[in-house]
């Protein structure tokens, strides 16, 4: 099984071109501003306009309006709309069917109990992604670097194909992946040096390490 790779969270050309040149599936780009990797529609235009066709551009989006997603959309060629909030079944649906894309629904993980929550997702979203629920007290949403036990994740089926996130590096995401039988990770604060800032060579330490096994 090969298992594809997102690197999310990408702001510069340096990192654009470590993730395209070591084999990444999936390049993410953040419009959230209270995120370090946020970016403009402008830049993010700027940073897919080389990008090639077979790698799939992921716009990451938290409960964001209309407004948002007609200012990105119109200037940024995306081909998948990552909801990384509270966004309701409907909500989704909506965007889907407004915009003509497929959506990927983040469902926050920290217990077996939680997963429960895709359910509701299964009929209006194409690919859900697994990441761990934010620490208490967290002001972005997501791992925030922080893992949960995949184990939660193994041997279970959702007839939708799925990611794994949250707090992968280059050490774990093999046994990431065996443990939770993941056809697919994201990564982003697991291959930067600083918040938001990506380093080439843990980009490509981890692609290597996921082609590995």
């Amino acid at each position: 099984m090969t298992v594809e790779v997102k690197i999310c969270g990408i702001t510069d050309d340096e990192a654009m071109d470590a993730a395209v040149e070591a084999g990444a599936d999936y390049v993410g780009l953040v419009f959230y501003p209270p995120s370090p990797r946020a970016v403009t529609a402008e830049r993010a235009a700027e940073l897919v306009e080389f990008t090639p066709d077979e790698i799939v551009k992921v716009g990451l989006f938290v409960d964001a309006d209309d407004a948002l997603l007609d200012s990105v959309l119109t200037r940024v060629r995306l081909d998948l709309l990552q909801l990384h909030g509270v966004e309701t079944p409907e909500r989704v649906e909506a965007i889907r069917l407004e915009y003509g894309l497929p959506v990927m629904k983040v469902i926050s993980v920290a217990s077996p109990a939680d997963l429960a929550a895709a359910e509701p997702f299964l009929a209006v979203a194409d690919r859900l992604l697994f990441d761990a629920k934010p620490p208490k007290g967290a002001v972005l949403p997501g791992g925030n670097a922080t893992a949960f036990d995949w184990t939660i994740l193994a041997g279970r089926k959702w007839g939708l194909p799925w990611m794994l996130a949250g707090g992968l590096t280059a050490a774990n995401v093999a046994e990431a992946i065996r443990v939770s039988g993941a056809s697919a990770v994201d990564v982003s604060s697991g291959v930067e040096s600083a918040p938001g800032l990506k380093d080439p060579a843990r980009i490509r330490a981890f692609i290597e390490a996921v082609r590995r096994g």
